[in-house]
């Protein structure tokens, strides 16, 4: 595409527009025609010539068994229509009333090897011969590349002495292709780095840019506003203001450049010049390279503002007004990276949101001179997570701690059976894994945001999958304990080998599936979120891998529960299993409590993946997150009167130890002891 439009600009070579109306080529066309309206197989492609007077053609691939428009080249313009009318009125200009018409030359004249000739031979002075021409041309897919290389071409060829009149057209030949109707054209350009050289062209003839003035408004078009300024060491604090609409009808979108005092003490006593660019409907064409890990596009939320400032200048601010004012709509700043053709959080900070305005700190670079917001739909921020977090994961992780330090002291109670045995080694477990898994997910979300690329994200992401899973499989064994002390009456099963299955089913299982879920993704970088250290949704939904055995086990161990209370109805089959069926009745109301709050809680994270999700979803998850080792404390030891009353006993045991200590060493025996020595 870029070669064919080189071509079209430089003069060299005609395209074979015209065989479509032979015979022969009206034959093939129809082909093509019924062939590409047909049905069609998944992946095929095929071409259509373009309307009369146009060059090019116009692709489609099939999708789903329909044909869609994926690319076009259509084209109507050349060398030849930006300068015909100019060359036949110069011809007709030397003929004066007295010259025979004999003596005239009327040969074609000396042929343009470029637009950018034609520029110097025509109109210098202010490119206004070339305004005309774009105007009338429809804006096609291929008149737009065409057109986005003619400006390229002139910020290279032509941008030794740009004036303001030069600028002024140069913006109206971009504000043709950045109109709201043209916007959906840009999709079809075969090259996809038209909108970023488009973009780097822009700034490449401004940053040529001389003002006269000491401030200039030197292009308002509707869809690209320019202005400049001179500055130097003693200018106070200077902004661009700008007011652009997206379309005619809607009111203007707001954004503002602010060069701070302190970066303007940089500037040497000489005058300098800012200049600065708005565009109202760039974030809508500027497309990004493939970023692993990043769902593209990300959809751009504001004006894209461009500056130009002496090399000297590193900072700027700016403020943006949202186009997309949902209170969901959660605003990142961002600067356009022009050889990584991306958009780049790094290089921006967010100062400030507040309702429909954000304020942004950007560096400025010679890499880096545009910016705007990108809008982030399924990301809410808001302290009230924020505190809910913090002071759940402190109350959960403490009752965790004190979860063990109870088993720890009622152990050799409690433990009467192998039920019960297993019975409290599953609690360990479930109170170890989920303690672990919240250290993990502190760790997570205290680590440095540029740092997320790196393996030690896909460390944490990893280790916090495997222990949020082997809580819902050490929950999974407890049904299974449940079965096993129902159903298994004859027959027992020694304890080590309960011991390995448990730890085979509660660690080994999540080992397995967060291997495996690091073994397929990672190689095609879509293991992790572009913004956290979890799992990935929008691009390999490697997520699943967590929702789904987590939601199964769920509906297991309430399904176990309800044969539980069926069975329990029955009359029981002797009396030796009555201490058995006991423990059976603590561990399927433990698991009847904790399984429907585990599965509550996981539901609602699923609910907030979904786009537009209220914020009460989110606190609600928050809440049910945090606070988990707290029920398993609540409803997993104290709410168990055997445990209680174990414990009792543990503390009067500790007390009578005490007091005997107490008397001992009051005891008058004692005390001649101590008097003898």
């Amino acid at each position: 595409m870029r070669l064919l439009m080189k071509q079209l600009l430089h003069g060299k070579g005609q395209l074979d527009g015209d065989k479509h109306q032979h015979p022969e080529g009206k034959l093939k066309t129809g082909t093509i025609q019924e062939k590409c309206r047909g049905p069609c197989l998944t992946a095929s492609n095929c071409s259509l010539p373009c309307a009369q007077h146009f060059r090019g053609e116009i692709g489609f691939t099939c999708h789903q068994n329909k044909w869609q428009k994926s690319t076009e080249t259509c084209t109507s313009l050349s060398v030849e229509t930006f300068f015909k009318d100019f060359n036949s009125a110069l011809r007709l200009s030397v003929a004066a009333a007295s010259v025979p018409l004999y003596v005239l030359d009327f040969r074609a004249p000396e042929p343009l090897e470029s637009i950018a000739q034609g520029i110097r031979r025509n109109c210098p002075v202010d490119y206004a011969c070339i305004i005309d021409v774009v105007k009338s041309s429809e804006a096609t897919s291929g008149n737009i590349a065409f057109i986005v290389e003619l400006l390229r071409n002139i910020s290279t060829d032509l941008s030794d002495n740009v004036t303001p009149e030069k600028m002024k057209s140069y913006s109206e030949v971009a504000n043709h292709i950045l109109d709201t109707a043209a916007i959906s054209n840009w999709a079809f350009i075969p090259d996809k780095n038209t909108s970023s050289d488009f973009l780097q062209s822009m700034n490449l003839f401004a940053r040529q840019l001389h003002i006269h003035e000491d401030s200039e408004n030197i292009a308002d078009e509707l869809f690209i506003q320019t202005k400049g300024f001179h500055i130097n060491n003693d200018t106070s604090e200077k902004k661009f203001n700008f007011s652009t609409s997206m379309n005619n009808m809607t009111e203007g979108i707001i954004g503002m450049i602010e060069i701070p005092r302190q970066e303007l003490w940089k500037l040497p006593p000489n005058a300098s010049q800012a200049i600065s660019i708005a565009f109202p409907t760039l974030g809508a064409i500027l497309r990004e390279v493939h970023l692993p890990n990043v769902s593209l596009p990300r959809p751009v939320n504001g004006l894209v503002l461009s500056v130009i400032l002496p090399e000297r200048l590193k900072q700027v601010l700016l403020t943006f007004e949202k186009i997309n004012k949902s209170q969901n709509a959660r605003a990142q700043c961002v600067g356009w990276h022009s050889r990584k053709r991306r958009w780049d959080e790094n290089v921006c900070e967010t100062t400030l949101e507040i309702m429909n305005k954000v304020k942004c700190q950007c560096n400025y670079t010679g890499m880096v001179m545009s910016f705007s917001i990108l809008m982030s739909p399924k990301s809410v921020d808001s302290k009230v997570l924020d505190y809910i977090t913090c002071i759940g994961l402190s109350i959960s992780i403490f009752s965790l701690i004190l979860c063990l330090i109870i088993e720890a002291a009622v152990w050799s109670r409690v433990v009467v059976t192998e039920i019960s045995y297993m019975r409290h080694v599953c609690i360990v477990n479930i109170a170890v894994s989920l303690l672990i898994a919240n250290v993990w997910f502190i760790i997570n979300s205290n680590f440095h945001k540029k740092a997320q690329d790196s393996n030690w994200c896909v460390a944490l992401t990893f280790f916090s999958h495997l222990f949020y899973l082997s809580l819902f499989f050490w929950m999974f064994f407890k049904a299974l304990l449940i079965v096993y002390g129902i159903l298994v009456v004859f027959r027992r099963m020694m304890k080590s080998r309960m011991m390995a299955i448990g730890f085979a089913i509660g660690y080994g299982c999540p080992l397995v599936i967060a291997g495996t879920t690091v073994a397929i993704t990672v190689p095609e970088k879509g293991y992790m979120r572009p913004d956290a250290c979890w799992l990935n949704w929008d691009n390999t939904k490697a997520l699943l891998a967590f929702a789904i055995p987590a939601l199964v086990i769920v509906a297991v161990n309430l399904v176990v529960v309800l044969v539980v209370a069926v069975n329990t109805q029955r009359p029981s089959i002797g009396s030796s299993k009555a201490q058995d069926l006991a423990i059976i009745m603590r561990i399927s109301k433990n698991v009847a409590i904790l399984t429907p709050l585990l599965g509550l809680t996981w539901g609602f994270g699923i609910a907030t993946l979904i786009e537009g999700t209220s914020l009460i979803f989110h606190i609600i998850f928050a809440l049910l997150n945090a606070f988990q080792g707290f029920f398993i404390l609540l409803f997993g030891t104290i709410m168990d009167h055997k445990i209680r009353d174990a414990l009792r006993m543990r503390m009067s045991s500790l007390k009578g130890r005490s007091r005997a200590v107490e008397n001992a060493s009051l005891s008058p025996t004692n005390g001649s002891k101590l008097m003898n020595r």
